[in-house]
């Protein structure tokens, strides 16, 4: 019997897209899921184009969680994969999957982690602090932002020429290089 993985994606799912792609031959991991908290995201037009059901929860229902927890049983689902997902997941998905939620984050944890520290706020506070490093974590999801235990990291270099974008065009070639392999690591 396969693992039933969600995939939980708020933007346009391209990290979501590679990690269903990355596992298309797999007997072990599948994908019958892709949830968002937006309506019109453009990954329910991945996943239209992956042949996966995608499904919206209003921001009620995933502050509750419960609506989502019974849904999530109703497909049997066994894990959760954020995937560029921008809310704080429930206490009662946390207690219902425990270490069986992974988020992967845009910086090198404890770095620019914690409330509103996503995507370009992440990059922009990495080209303000001078570092001359930046990278990927992925992180088991506990019942606060960007605090739970650190699974994997990856680190690129960063100049002191590097704008935001230059810094994310780096991050998400590690993202879609190393996530996936993660996932097949913990779960394949």
């Amino acid at each position: 019997m396969p693992l039933k993985i969600a995939l939980f994606a708020s933007g346009s799912g391209s990290n979501a897209e590679n990690i269903v792609k990355f596992f298309s031959e797999s007997e072990k991991i599948i994908f019958p899921v892709i949830i968002s908290n937006k309506k019109d995201a453009f990954v329910h037009e991945r996943a239209k184009n992956l042949q996966i059901p995608s499904f919206s929860f209003s921001r009620e229902d995933f502050i509750s969680g419960y609506p989502l927890l019974d849904f999530l049983k109703k497909h049997e689902i066994d894990a959760i994969v954020l995937a560029g997902f921008l809310l704080k997941v429930p206490e009662v998905l946390v207690n219902a999957f425990p270490n069986r939620i992974i988020n992967i984050h845009p910086a090198l944890l404890p770095k620019y982690g914690g409330k509103g520290m996503y995507g370009h706020h992440v990059h922009e506070a990495v080209v303000a602090s001078g570092d001359t490093e930046s990278g990927i974590t992925i992180h088991y999801v506990n019942a606060h932002y960007d605090e739970g235990s650190i699974i994997f990291q990856a680190k690129c270099p960063v100049s002191p020429s590097d704008t935001a974008d230059m810094i994310a065009d780096k991050v998400h070639a590690l993202e879609y290089e190393y996530f996936p392999k993660v996932i097949q690591d913990i779960w394949g």
